[in-house]
C-alpha cells in the first residue's frame, strides 16, 4: 500500500515535469448489499493510513488517500449505467490513468541523458554467477538478439528486475530445497463497444473475490478501465497456466522451458462469457457481442490457486551467500543482488516508489552498478 501511495504522488509529479499525458478520472469500488462490509472495512483502513517514508511536508497537510463512502443512488449520479443492485460504493477521487507509452519514453530519455546512462535493447541475461575474486560482485552473461556470441560484465551491484524471470535467475543459484516456487496466470482484457456505457467517465471496480465466477478470486476482479482516448476495456481475468514439467538434462541440472508463457499471449474468445457474467453484475446492459479480445499478459504469481495472496517481495543476496566454502564474511557484506518478485498491480503506479526504495533504502543511496 505504501509503495502505491508514494508511487502515485511521484508519478503525478513526474508526469507534470516530463509532459506525460495523464488524467485524474477517479475510481468507484462498487458493492452489492452483501458486499457492503468489504468497502466499509476498506474505507476504515484508509482513515488510519499514514504518509509513506520520503513524503514531503506539503503532502502531510492533506489526507493520504481521500475516499468517501456513498450510497448506490449517489454512485448512479456519477455513473448512471450502474446496476440498481449496487447498494453502495467507495469513491476515490485521486485515482487516475496515464499514457504508459509516453511514460516509458520519458524514462528512456532520463536514462540516456544521465551521466553514464545506457540502454541495451533485445538483450537476454543467460547466466548470473557470484564473483568473489579478484573483485566482488556478479558476473552477468548476456546475448543480444539472435547472436550466438555473448558478452559478460562484472556488476558490483545487480538489480534483478526481470519480471517473470526474476525468481528463475535466483533459483539458478539456490540449492533445490531453497528454490522459490513459480506460478503463472494469464490475465486477459476485452475491449468494448456497445450499449450500457453511454455515460462512463470513471474507473469502476467490483469488490474483489466476491463474484460468482471463479476468475474473480485472487485478483481485483474484472473491472472497467479507460485509456486516454476514452476507449473502454474490461479486465483482467485470472486464468491459471500449467508450465511444462521440469526435466533432468545430461548434466543433471533441472531445466524447463522458461519462455513457455509466450505461447499464451494471443488473446481469444474463450474467457469472454465468464467476463460478461462478472461485468453484468454491476453494468447490466453490457452485451456479450460488444466484447472483443484485446490483449493479455502473464501475472507473476508467487503462490498458487490455493495459496492465498503474496506480492511485492524484495530480496537481497550477496556473493558470499553462494560461496562453495559456505559463505559468510568477517566484515560488512557488500555488492548485493536485489531481486524484485511478484510485482503485480499496482506495479506501474508504484514503479518510481520501488526505485526510490531500492536506491535510497536498500542500497543506502549508493551510486554503484
Amino acid at each position: 500500500m505504501r509503495l502505491c501511495l508514494r508511487g502515485r504522488d511521484l508519478l503525478y509529479e513526474h508526469c507534470e515535469g516530463s509532459n506525460v499525458p495523464y488524467q485524474k478520472t477517479g475510481k468507484l469500488v462498487v458493492a452489492q448489499e452483501h458486499q457492503r462490509p468489504y468497502i466499509e472495512n476498506l474505507h476504515a483502513k484508509v482513515q488510519n493510513l499514514s504518509w509513506p517514508v520520503h513524503s514531503s511536508v506539503e503532502h502531510a497537510r492533506r489526507a493520504v488517500l481521500p475516499t468517501k463512502l456513498i450510497e448506490g443512488d449517489e454512485a448512479r449520479v456519477l455513473e448512471p449505467d450502474l446496476s440498481k443492485s449496487i447498494a453502495a460504493a467507495l469513491w476515490s477521487p485521486e485515482t487516475g490513468i496515464i499514457d504508459s507509452h509516453s511514460l516509458m519514453e520519458s524514462f528512456e530519455k532520463d536514462i540516456t541523458e544521465s551521466e553514464g546512462g545506457e540502454l541495451v535493447y533485445s538483450t537476454r541475461v543467460v547466466r548470473v554467477d557470484p564473483a568473489l575474486t579478484p573483485e566482488k560482485g556478479w558476473v552477468v552473461q548476456t546475448v543480444t538478439s539472435d547472436s550466438e556470441e555473448g558478452d559478460a560484465l562484472l556488476a558490483r551491484t545487480l538489480i534483478n528486475a526481470s519480471g517473470l524471470a526474476g525468481p528463475m535467475i535466483l533459483n539458478s543459484l539456490l540449492p533445490r530445497e531453497k528454490r522459490i516456487a513459480m506460478y503463472y496466470a494469464r490475465g486477459s482484457y476485452a475491449s468494448y463497444k456497445g450499449p450500457g456505457t453511454s455515460y462512463i467517465s470513471h474507473l469502476i471496480y467490483p469488490c474483489p473475490g466476491t463474484g460468482r465466477t471463479e476468475h474473480g478470486f485472487q485478483s481485483l476482479g474484472t473491472h472497467l478501465t479507460l485509456d486516454m482516448q476514452g476507449n473502454i476495456k474490461f479486465g483482467p481475468d485470472l486464468d491459471w497456466l500449467d508450465p511444462p514439467p521440469i526435466e533432468e538434462t545430461d548434466e543433471g541440472i533441472e531445466h524447463a522451458d522458461p519462455d513457455f508463457w509466450t505461447r499464451h499471449l494471443v488473446p481469444d474468445e474463450s474467457r469472454l462469457k465468464m467476463m460478461h457474467e462478472a461485468i453484468t453484475e454491476y453494468l447490466p446492459e453490457i452485451s456479450l457481442e460488444g466484447l472483443q479480445p484485446d490483449y493479455c499478459g502473464i501475472r507473476p504469481k508467487l503462490v498458487g490457486p490455493e495459496g492465498g495472496f503474496q506480492d511485492f517481495v524484495f530480496r537481497t543476496d550477496y556473493p558470499e551467500n553462494f560461496s562453495s566454502t559456505g559463505g559468510g564474511s568477517c566484515g560488512e557484506l557488500e555488492n548485493p543482488m536485489i531481486t524484485l518478485m511478484g510485482i503485480e498491480s499496482p506495479g506501474l503506479t508504484s514503479c518510481l516508489a520501488i526505485a526510490e526504495m531500492v536506491v535510497d533504502d536498500m542500497l543506502g543511496g549508493k551510486d554503484e552498478a
